[in-house]
């Protein structure tokens, strides 16, 4: 018996068998004793995720737009509150049951019928975890040829759409963030301790540098603003895209939750990761874009902007550097772990963590993913709808598990196959909430792509999530009797 076949032995818990094809180490909830997570561990999700590259381009872009300072603010204020609410359930779904997202999605869609909530999670994160790295990579580009000019020779031809050098740095970054998954979710953890401090600190310094450049002058806004109606309609798109943003890391919360150490944790960490970090964030993005446009009447459009122009060479360096780990950071979270455990749902007798994550990162590389960046058709329209199908998933996962299991979960019965079992619906699949999903989710879809639909189009994971979470609570089946069973008998250790 090889080491994966001897992790992947069938469990038993009072009359029911595990299946092979559901319950594997890496599938399995964690032992309550032994979690590793605590609120500091929350807190660096929050700290890397929001300081993202993404993230500050998008909130920079709201001052482009004319909003102003105290726009901002309120946007990411509101935003902050509603994030909050829903990573906190989410993560206390993680922390009661210590199962993974595709596992997780069992209870309301059954064994065979979770595996397209966690498929589409999966495929959206692998395309951004190659578009991230590409994103990080053209910064250590820029900081190679500032640092050594003749590599400069090596940045103006294109293989597949990139260059030589894009390629070196690539392949670099790609196979770093592949040495760091190897080693699972206890250095995943590691790192994010590390990197979260190096973040802020690295941000809170550029704000301060661009602060003083500028004289201590800081324009609130542009020459134009939005006023009345107009700027308040765009503060609450931006709140809703700022939602929408989290939307895919709302689902699959509980892949990191499930080691945490109690709900205080989890309460803690969001509250100063969210709220707190998120404000934090919003000021150094009006400091930024501000100052920049006290200096020059124009407005950055990332960080890295405003990096480039640092004068002395070992400042510059630091700061790319720092932004590259940033960009590690929230690719290992957002973008690595889902598809990771989703591909060992899908493939269980084949994959492990290691294994899919190996898998994860080639699918990353194959499809190129600095074309698919460099096409607003593709980043509009496929990642657009497949991240418009997240809202209606999050909807009918949450209301099952809230409105009509009231947080009641049988464990162990999300690993076996038994026909009778609680979680085999039909044939595997739950037609109630496929019934709730699929009009919903055709909705979201439509609004968020058509430009008939477009001044709502910022609202459609609100909107799918809305109507689906209704929907299955209208048509939910509330004649079965509700267990309440944890998984301490077929756990294994957490990380």
């Amino acid at each position: 018996m090889t080491a994966l076949e001897d992790r992947r032995s069938s469990a038993r818990t009072g009359d029911t068998a595990t299946s092979s094809g559901l319950y594997t180490y890496d599938l399995a909830p964690t032992k309550r004793e032994g979690r590793r997570w605590g609120a500091y561990n929350v807190f660096t999700l929050w700290a890397n995720d929001v300081h993202s590259l993404g993230n500050y381009a998008f909130a920079i872009g709201l001052f482009a737009l004319g909003l102003n300072v105290w726009g901002i603010l309120a946007a990411f204020a509101l935003a902050s509150v509603l994030l909050f609410l829903l990573l906190t359930l989410s993560g206390f779904m993680g922390h009661k049951t210590g199962v993974p997202f595709p596992v997780m999605s069992r209870i309301a869609f059954g064994i065979r019928g979770a595996k397209v909530p966690a498929a589409v999670r999966g495929a959206v994160a692998i395309a951004w975890f190659g578009i991230q790295t590409y994103l990080a990579s053209a910064v250590l580009s820029a900081l190679l040829v500032a640092m050594f000019p003749s590599l400069a020779s090596l940045d103006g031809n294109s293989l597949l759409g990139q260059s030589t050098l894009g390629w070196i740095t690539f392949l670099a970054l790609w196979a770093l963030q592949v040495l760091i998954v190897s080693y699972g979710m206890q250095m995943i953890r590691r790192y994010m301790a590390f990197a979260a401090p190096t973040t802020l600190l690295t941000m809170c310094a550029l704000a301060v540098w661009m602060f003083v450049r500028a004289d201590g002058s800081v324009s609130v806004s542009i020459d134009d603003p939005l006023t009345g109606g107009a700027m308040w309609l765009q503060v609450l798109q931006a709140a809703a895209l700022w939602v929408v943003i989290y939307g895919t890391f709302v689902l699959n919360f509980c892949d990191f939750t499930r080691s945490a150490r109690s709900r205080g944790s989890i309460v803690r960490g969001n509250v100063i990761g969210i709220p707190v970090n998120m404000l934090f964030f919003a000021v150094i993005v009006a400091v930024l874009s501000g100052a920049q446009f006290t200096l020059d009447g124009h407005v950055i459009t990332s960080p890295t902007d405003i990096v480039r122009t640092i004068p002395n060479m070992f400042l510059l360096a630091v700061a790319s550097l720092c932004l590259i780990a940033l960009t590690v950071a929230v690719n290992l979270l957002a973008n690595f772990v889902a598809p990771i455990y989703a591909l060992v749902d899908l493939f269980p007798h084949r994959l492990d963590f290691r294994r899919a994550g190996l898998v994860s990162a080639v699918l990353g590389l194959v499809i190129t993913p600095w074309n698919l960046y460099n096409s607003p058709v593709v980043v509009n329209y496929f990642l657009g709808g497949l991240g418009a199908l997240l809202g209606p998933l999050f909807g009918v996962i949450m209301a099952d598990y809230w409105l009509l299991r009231r947080s009641r979960v049988n464990v162990p019965a999300l690993y076996t196959e038994d026909a009778g079992a609680e979680y085999h619906y039909r044939r595997g699949y739950n037609p109630r909430a496929v019934a709730a999903f699929v009009p919903s989710a055709a909705i979201a879809v439509v609004v968020a792509l058509v430009p008939f639909f477009h001044a709502a189009a910022g609202f459609s994971w609100f909107i799918g999530a809305v109507i689906a979470a209704a929907l299955y609570a209208l048509i939910a089946d509330r004649a079965s009797l509700f267990r309440d069973v944890d998984g301490e008998s077929i756990a294994v250790a957490a990380e």
